[in-house]
């Protein structure tokens, strides 16, 4: 029976934490460590972009010390993520690497809607918590030390997530710099977390109630955990509240078991939670006491298929893209058939691009969201829906696939700009625009297919021989439209993929 030592290091706004996990197929992910250090990393790069010297120096002798606890626990493997607090920094390079000589532990930087979604993920597998609470009108809310996540569920089913900028650190900076008297506290901090939250409520709730609420964050979920109280009434949330505000800092803190400095963030977080409750309308509150390094240990007993997948992960990604799609009004007719000729075409010319079923996946996505440009101006439907998809959130997704499904939808219809041609400052590597250039060619060829939305091509068949792919189809239709198009882009295709495109209509 192989057991698997690995490392999981969460370096987030307030606090770094190192869980150590035994993994196996028999046992399952088991937790043999927990290590948290406090250090406030947020405030810092909220305010100004940049850390204090001290606070880069005490992070690297915190991630040194993990390393010598992984060292001591023989880890085979670990992954460490740096969150807001790292990406919103001007400088973030340099301090990662000064981390990575002092500690030997390097530190990716994840994207939003990654980091969500590993908490997402840590959530699912708690198992009949999550069926419980979906099972009605439900949200996650994933409150961080810069913004929260929330995600409505509709009877288990992702319908829409979005990220507020309602970190608890990021809104006691902005309180603490009004300078007000604690009374005025309370009432300021509202007013902040219900302006964004009534566009929220407006744009995706309309009259609907959110009965049930899973909230992920540090210190309501830290306190109920540690009550052992996972599912309360939304009421207890409003005395926890009101605990925080009218108690002593020191008294409170002791009686909770916490550092002084929790109580003001515990405040903040209780109140922004308050205020949803509220707008929601919601009864029932689960705090699974999860964090982002449950996540990552259990995507790396997936991606090692150590453990089966308990949840299809990939389809709540393409219901994300399918609701960006209807939100700009795409025809969603014209988008399956895209992505059906699409996939098809992949699957059959896989040995020549080579390419995984991660880029099958960003291929689906470019295919569902190259319609809703159109919502903004047809003229310009592509460049608008290469706006739309760099400024929407798409859960699950990294900055770089968000660029390469951008990329392919501008390119869909406008002119291609090879690797070498690029004036702009992408980071995109070469590798990265291999991906976008063989999925462009791809999903090209999969739109001449149905230039005339009328579906002709619903039943084809692609065969590939002699360095030529052959894609028939028994439609007694005419086809000189789709034909046409269709030999516009096969000069591309054949330029990607080495292989030339033919069409044969059979009878």
């Amino acid at each position: 029976m192989a057991i698997h030592v690995f490392g999981a290091i969460d370096v987030g706004s307030y606090e770094l934490g190192l869980k150590i996990f035994e993994v196996s197929r028999s046992r399952g992910i088991r937790q043999i460590d927990h290590l948290e250090r406090r250090i406030d990393l947020g405030t810092d790069t909220y305010a100004t972009g940049k850390l204090s010297f001290s606070h880069v120096r005490q992070t690297a002798q915190v991630l040194t010390e993990f390393r010598k606890v992984m060292d001591m626990y023989k880890v085979e493997a670990y992954q460490a993520y740096g969150t807001s607090a790292i990406r919103e920094m001007n400088n973030a390079s340099l301090v990662l690497e000064q981390w990575e000589q002092a500690s030997g532990i390097h530190v990716d930087v994840i994207s939003n809607e990654e980091q969500r979604f590993l908490d997402y993920k840590a959530i699912v597998t708690r198992g009949d918590g999550f069926l419980k609470m979906t099972s009605d009108s439900c949200a996650i809310v994933d409150i961080g030390g810069g913004s929260v996540q929330i995600s409505l569920f509709d009877k288990d089913t992702l319908r829409v997530t979005q990220n507020l900028p309602l970190g608890v650190l990021r809104i006691h900076d902005m309180v603490s710099r009004m300078n007000v008297r604690v009374s005025k506290i309370d009432s300021l901090t509202e007013e902040i977390v219900n302006a964004s939250l009534g566009t929220f409520c407006k744009l995706y709730l309309g009259q609907e109630k959110v009965h049930n609420i899973i909230v992920v964050d540090d210190y309501i979920s830290s306190l109920m955990q540690s009550r052992k109280q996972e599912f309360v009434e939304a009421s207890m949330i409003k005395s926890i509240v009101r605990e925080a505000r009218d108690k002593g800092t020191y008294d409170l803190a002791r009686r909770l078991g916490v550092t002084d400095a929790t109580i003001p963030l515990l405040y903040v977080s209780g109140v922004l939670l308050r205020c949803i409750i509220k707008a929601f309308d919601a009864q029932m509150i689960w705090a699974p006491g999860i964090t982002l390094c449950d996540g990552i240990v259990y995507e790396y007993a997936e991606k090692h298929k150590i453990l089966q997948p308990i949840h299809n992960f990939e389809n709540d990604i393409l219901l994300c893209a399918h609701n960006i799609n209807r939100r700009y009004m795409g025809s969603e007719e014209r988008s399956s058939t895209l992505e059906n000729i699409a996939v098809n075409i992949f699957t059959a010319t896989r040995k020549k691009h080579g390419l995984s079923r991660r880029e099958e996946l960003l291929l689906r996505i470019a295919a569902i969201l190259s319609d809703c440009g159109s919502y903004i101006s047809v003229q310009h439907q592509s460049w608008c829906a290469y706006n739309i998809v760099m400024t929407t959130e798409i859960i699950g997704i990294s900055q770089i696939e968000r660029e390469i499904i951008a990329n392919v939808v501008r390119f869909l219809n406008e002119d291609f700009i090879y690797y070498e041609e690029q004036e702009d400052g992408s980071d995109i590597d070469r590798d990265a625009y291999m991906t976008i250039t063989k999925l462009t060619a791809i999903l090209r060829l999969a739109g001449s297919l149905d230039r005339s939305n009328k579906h002709k091509f619903g039943e084809l068949r692609i065969s590939l021989k002699d360095e030529k792919m052959v894609v028939s189809t028994k439609s007694s239709t005419d086809i000189t439209l789709e034909a046409s198009m269709f030999s516009r882009h096969a000069d591309f295709f054949e330029e990607v993929l080495g292989l030339r495109p033919m069409i044969k209509q059979r009878q």
